[in-house]
């Protein structure tokens, strides 16, 4: 009896898209680039803030 009522669910990995595989940036920065235009800024600002 509980076989005659079972509920066909439609698959969810239908409507899955994987972004990561279909964009790919031009521009690629390593992480010590960002660090040392991090720190690079920060030295600016330093000296722009002590010889004011």
């Amino acid at each position: 009896m509980a076989q005659d009522q079972r509920l066909m669910l439609p698959s969810s990995q239908g409507g899955l898209v994987r972004y990561f595989e279909e964009y790919k940036s031009k521009i690629q920065l390593k992480p010590t680039h960002v660090i040392v235009l991090a720190v690079a800024i920060m030295a600016i600002e330093l000296f722009l803030h002590t010889f004011r």
